[in-house]
């Protein structure tokens, strides 16, 4: 892609801190951008750690052993990030989503699930608290989660061949303890659930059938599987053009299999194109993040780590919060900070990728910073 790469430790920090308006207001709980997208989801990344060293995200080469990670007093606490998340739904969010690194590396996080199910929208309704994990944990951790409040869970699984599994996340780890894990999940009652195959052309594309007949089989109707397109995503992962397999051809695949049926969206600013099994045995979804751009229903924002707000998952700066949560701006500073951010936002990057030319040099924050 000829972009710049800059080290990960500075551009943590090109943030800058969002501006407080003269007079703020209460937020209104429906802010828009510049596009006219309402602000509905939330993605908060709880920790840049990661135990997995999946070649798309973390390759070995840059993440290695002498790699600086953030140091624990730079993340927010969990006090910090249930107060952001409750300014967020006063704007109009209605989706939390917990994500990493691997966010159930992080302490107790089942205190953090209870202190973001507890809060409610104006209306008294409660929200929809999600988390994305590569299951590793998630076997130990399931229960806990549930009994915390945790609604759903999105588990990441590139292959059900074990020895392309332990190639993909580069650190040999048996993908029969995620299958575990996602059999605990629904157990708990974590249903439905959602499992999520990065297809990279070439590595991993022969698992799309055995996958999804594996998927369909033992779970039915109890568990969606999602064909991600290898996005660009960061600077780090040698993304190529030619290693993207389209969502076109995936579902060609599976239809030799199996015959499928288009669904319509669940909702405004869904990521994933719907099908159906025509014989009634479950649902998969293909995100096309590369071929068919969503930007133009996005109404994600993205919570990093250490506090900066991302309006983009392929967002080159971020807007500094966490320096207003600790130099003590009030709850309604804070409120119109993000509701000023939000509404001079113009983000399109998938749109916009394939007319940008080669040799730009906007470096893109990484996805184990930012949560995908």
């Amino acid at each position: 892609m000829g972009e710049t790469v800059i080290p990960l430790a500075d551009l943590r920090h090109a943030a800058a801190v969002p501006r407080i308006p003269e007079h703020p207001e209460p937020p209104t709980g429906l802010v828009a951008d510049r596009l006219g997208r309402p602000l509905r989801d939330l993605r908060i990344s709880v920790t840049d750690r990661c135990n997995f060293r999946c070649t798309y995200c973390m390759p070995k080469e840059v993440f290695d052993r002498d790699h600086r990670f953030l140091p624990h007093a730079s993340l927010l606490s969990f006090e910090e990030i249930t107060r952001t998340a409750r300014l967020f739904v006063a704007h109009g969010v209605r989706k939390l989503r917990l994500t990493g690194g691997e966010p159930l590396l992080r302490k107790d996080i089942e205190s953090l699930v209870a202190q973001l199910a507890a809060l409610r929208t104006a209306e008294g309704a409660a929200l929809d608290i999600t988390l994305t994990t590569n299951g590793s944990l998630l076997e130990r951790k399931a229960g806990a989660l549930r009994a915390a409040g945790l609604g759903r869970v999105t588990v990441s699984i590139d292959a059900l061949d074990d020895t392309i599994f332990r190639r993909m996340n580069d650190v040999d780890f048996p993908v029969a303890e995620v299958l575990r894990g996602v059999d605990a999940a629904l157990a708990a009652g974590l249903a439905p659930l959602k499992l999520n195959m990065v297809v990279k052309r070439g590595t991993n594309d022969g698992q799309i059938v055995p996958l999804a007949r594996h998927v369909r089989e033992r779970y039915g109707t109890r568990a969606v599987l999602r064909f991600i397109e290898y996005m660009d995503v960061g600077t780090s992962n040698g993304w190529r053009m030619d290693e993207v397999l389209p969502s076109d051809e995936v579902r060609a695949r599976l239809a030799a299999a199996f015959a499928l049926e288009p669904l319509a969206p669940t909702s405004a600013g869904e990521t994933a194109e719907r099908w159906r099994y025509a014989d009634g045995g479950g649902e998969v979804g293909f995100i096309s993040s590369v071929t068919k751009a969503f930007c133009r229903d996005c109404n994600r924002a993205r919570l990093s780590t250490e506090g900066k707000l991302f309006l983009c998952l392929f967002g080159t700066q971020g807007h500094d919060l966490r320096a207003l949560l600790r130099g003590g701006a009030s709850d309604l500073q804070i409120a119109a900070a993000i509701g000023l951010v939000w509404s001079e936002r113009t983000d399109r990057y998938s749109e916009l990728r394939g007319a940008a030319p080669t040799g730009g040099s906007s470096p893109k924050v990484e996805m184990h910073y930012i949560g995908g």
